[in-house]
Formats: C-alpha cells, sequence, structure tokens
C-alpha cells in the first residue's frame, strides 16, 4: 500500500540545483532513468536528499552504533567487497570470524576444553541469530519427541512480554507458540517464577532476556535455572535456557563479571549477541554461541562444495558482507578486556548524569535500573497538560530523537521515554539533554491544557455539521 501510494504523487521527479550543471533535466523517482548521468551528478542528488535524515548521533532511539575509530573505517571499506560466505576464496576473513566466536565463548564462560573451539556462528544481528537459536532448539526437541514415540506438532517458547519482536517473528514463521508472561506495575521484566509455571512438555526453551529493551533491566537467569532444574527434575523433562543477550551481552561480563547469567549456569544451552550494538560495531553483525556441540543438531548444518572447497553453513541468509566481521575482530583486539570495560563504565557514569539531571527536574520518574544497560527509561509524574509523546515530539525540534512508548500487558498504561546511552553520548551531551528537556516543557507548559484543547475541537466539529446539517436543510445561518 505504502509503494502504491507513493508512486500515485504527481510529482514523481527528483531535481537538484547542484546537478543542474550536469543534467538539464529532471530525473524520474519510481523508473530508472533512460539515460546515463556524470558520478558527480549522481553522488550530488542523493547526498542532497540525505542531508534531511536524522543526525545518528543524535538518534538516542537506537542501541546499534554510530561511530568507530577511522582506522576501523578504511578496514571497512577496504574489505566491503569481500563476500564473507565465500571461504575459500577468503580464508583469512573466515579465520577472524572463528576468533571472534572463539572469543565471545570464552567471554560467556562456555566450557571449552584448552584446545576445543566454540561452537557459534556470525549473522547479520541478533534478530537472525535469534532464529538459528530457536531453530536448534525446535529441532533437538522435535527429535526426542519423536524418539520417545510422542506428538511434536505443538512446540512453545516460554519468555516474557517484553521480548523484542524478532521472537514474535519466529513465532510465527516457525509454528511456535509463544507463551508470554505478561507485565505489572513497577516490574518489566519477566517474573522466573511465573515463567516456570507456563513450562510444560512441549516446551522447547525458556528464553531469558539480558538487557529489556524497554528499560535495559537484566533478567534474573540465575534464579530461572535453579527454578527450572527444580522443575525439570520432578517432570523429568530436560527444558534448557537460551539467553537473548543482544544488548547486554558484551555489558555484563565488563560491569557485572560476577553476575551468573551464562554459560556458568547449566540449563544455559545457547546464547545470542549483537555485535553491532555495545559489540561497537556498525550496524550489519550479531553472534550466536552454543554450549557443545551436542547443543546444535547436525541435521541443520549444510555442506556446500560449488565456491571451492567443502564449507559448512548454518545461517538464513547466503551472502553477507564480510565488513562486520572485521571491524569486530578489530575491536575485540584493539580493546580488549580493559578497552571493553573503559567504554561500559564511561557509559553507565553518563547515564547517571543523566538521571540525575531528569531527576532534579522533579518531573520524572526513572523506570529503568542502575545495574542493566546503561540507559535511562522515564515517565511524566503528571500528564494533567501533556504526555511523553508530545516531549517526543517537540525534543525533534532541538534534534534530539527520543522515543516514547507504552509498555506491554498488563503495564501499558505507562508510557516511557527513553534514552540510550552510547559510546559517543559524551557527559556534555547529556547535560545538554537536560537542558533541552527542560525548554522543552517550559514551552509545552505554556500551551493550553490537553483537555481544554479537546473541548475546543470538538466545539468546532460540532459547529461544522451543525453547519453541514443546516445546508442540507436550506436553512439561512446567520
Amino acid at each position: 500500500m505504502v509503494l502504491s501510494r507513493i508512486a500515485s504523487e504527481t510529482d514523481a521527479s527528483i531535481q537538484s540545483t547542484f546537478a543542474s550543471r550536469y543534467v538539464q533535466t529532471s530525473l524520474p523517482r519510481f523508473r530508472i532513468p533512460e539515460q546515463s548521468i556524470p558520478k558527480e551528478a549522481a553522488y550530488q542528488i542523493i547526498n542532497d536528499e540525505l542531508m534531511l535524515d536524522g543526525n545518528p548521533r543524535l538518534n538516542l532511539a537506537s542501541f546499534v552504533t554510530t561511530w568507530m575509530e577511522p582506522e576501523c573505517d578504511k578496514l571497512i571499506v577496504a574489505s566491503i567487497n569481500k563476500n564473507y560466505v565465500d571461504m575459500d576464496e577468503y580464508p583469512v576473513t573466515t579465520e577472524l570470524q572463528n576468533r571472534c566466536v572463539n572469543m565471545i565463548a570464552h567471554l560467556f564462560n562456555a566450557p571449552l576444553g584448552e584446545s576445543e573451539a566454540a561452537v557459534g556462528v556470525g549473522t547479520v544481528g541478533s534478530s537472525e541469530a535469534i532464529m538459528l537459536a530457536g531453530l536448534a532448539f525446535k529441532r533437538k526437541w522435535q527429535n526426542k519427541r519423536k524418539a520417545e514415540g510422542k506428538p511434536c506438532d505443538k512446540p512453545n517458547i516460554v519468555t516474557g512480554a517484553n521480548v523484542q519482536v524478532c521472537w514474535e517473528k519466529f513465532a510465527r514463521y516457525f509454528e511456535v507458540e509463544l507463551k508470554e508472561v505478561k507485565l505489572s506495575d513497577g516490574y518489566y521484566v519477566m517474573d522466573p517464577h511465573k515463567a516456570v509455571e507456563l513450562v510444560d512438555e512441549n516446551t522447547i526453551c525458556v528464553a531469558a532476556i539480558l538487557g529489556s529493551t524497554l528499560n535495559g533491566e537484566f533478567e534474573d537467569v540465575k534464579l530461572l535455572n535453579n527454578l527450572l532444574a527444580e522443575k525439570n527434575k520432578k517432570t523429568g523433562w530436560e527444558t534448557p535456557i537460551h539467553v537473548d543477550a543482544a544488548s547486554g551481552g558484551f555489558i555484563a561480563p565488563f560491569l557485572y563479571p560476577k553476575l551468573e547469567w551464562d554459560f556458568r549456569l547449566p540449563l544455559v544451552k545457547s546464547i545470542n549477541v549483537s555485535g553491532h550494538k555495545y559489540g561497537l560495531v556498525y550496524a550489519g553483525i550479531g553472534w550466536v554461541i552454543w554450549r557443545s556441540k551436542e547443543d546444535l543438531p547436525e541435521e541443520l548444518i549444510f555442506h556446500i562444495n560449488y565456491l571451492g572447497t567443502d564449507q559448512p553453513t548454518f545461517t538464513l541468509n547466503f551472502s553477507k558482507g564480510s565488513s562486520q566481521v572485521i571491524a569486530q575482530y578489530y575491536q575485540l583486539i584493539r580493546l580488549g578486556f580493559e578497552g571493553y570495560k573503559n567504554v561500559m563504565e564511561n557509559c553507565q557514569a553518563n547515564a547517571m548524569v543523566l538521571k540525575r539531571g531528569l531527576e532534579a527536574t522533579g518531573r520524572f520518574n526513572v523506570v529503568s535500573k542502575d545495574n542493566g544497560v546503561p540507559l535511562v527509561a522515564f515517565s511524566l509524574k503528571d500528564r494533567s497538560r501533556h504526555d511523553e509523546f508530545d516531549v517526543s515530539d517537540w525534543l525533534r525540534r532541538y534534534g534530539w530523537i527520543v522515543p516514547a512508548y507504552t509498555m506491554p500487558p498488563d503495564a501499558q498504561h505507562v508510557i516511557v521515554l527513553r534514552v540510550v546511552i552510547r559510546e559517543d553520548f559524551s557527559c556534555t551531551l547529556a547535560e545538554r539533554l537536560v537542558g533541552d528537556i527542560k525548554k522543552v516543557l517550559h514551552e509545552l507548559d505554556a500551551l493550553p491544557p490537553k483537555n481544554g484543547s479537546n473541548v475546543i475541537a470538538m466545539n468546532v466539529v460540532n459547529s461544522w455539521k451543525k453547519f453541514v446539517n443546516d445546508k442540507k436543510t436550506n436553512r439561512v445561518i446567520c
């Protein structure tokens, strides 16, 4: 529908002042031009339009990395023409990916022997990683059920209502029921007790979130592991845990090394993490790590030889660029444990600056936790004159992109603003944002109350309806 609407626009051409020295006529907007144009003109036309995009550094809605060092940018550009899937042609890139998998597996305390290789794969993001992990759980559960002579047509996953939409996609695309633990007022992550209650013999895994998208909070994976272990012992089931550490996987090891959430817990069989979030790489890289080879069914791995040699592959897509894999390896060896720890501590400190600034206004309740992802989620104490959506909209006038959203069931009455603190968000920017939020509140306070404006709007609508009705009856309106 969107495409049809766009294609029907009357102004279906692109014109550029700067490009006019190269191009004398406008270009069609939705059809390939009949003639070629100079490269300078093509560049200028596109560059002019892209100027209207938001500034990625001021996009505080996104967890995705928006800045890397120039040296890494050079590596990315230099490798942008490499197709990662061609392992025979680019063996060094394949080796770098394998090194990344092993580094991340050790970071997550995988039980590996001295010379044992980790089991994992690079993906285009955590969404693909979750799809792969889910498929592995589903196939293992199906194989076990078939071996026991039991039906295997009704698999389910237990998780919290705060999960990212990729879990809903997996459930719908691969026909798995998603059993969600509803949230409650003041408790915006999955309750492990309620989650274990929902587990039955058809549960292929329980998905825990290390770093909720809604408020950055870490779920209690250790408590979930212990409760689930008790239930497995009583029932004879072997229900495992997957940890969606998309946001928190590159945070917890550096800020909370004693927190047990990873492969130190025996029921955790796989973990995904986004390299393009706090892994500090541009968008397009994720990772999924399995506890052992036994947790990834062999029949899901394909072997191909038409690119040169026998190559095992377990991904949803085939071709993908090598740049992000190389960029991840750069960050891991460039920063090391010390560097990542410094970055995460700085992000956490800047989050505290923002939190204190917001609390000092006396206008907000902070709903995020200090021991999670470095972000600040906050709600207005008083919505009688304006709400969080108004604040979000008006902040765009100052260049800031701060999302406003409602919580999932059963906490949908709670509206939240969220600021994600990334590496490129400095203390100075945090202080500037607080100042601009104060300006926005002052400007909104000067407007008529929402209730009053609604009354005025309703009076206008009623007057118009009266006018239309009077015209229909040929009455004269004075």
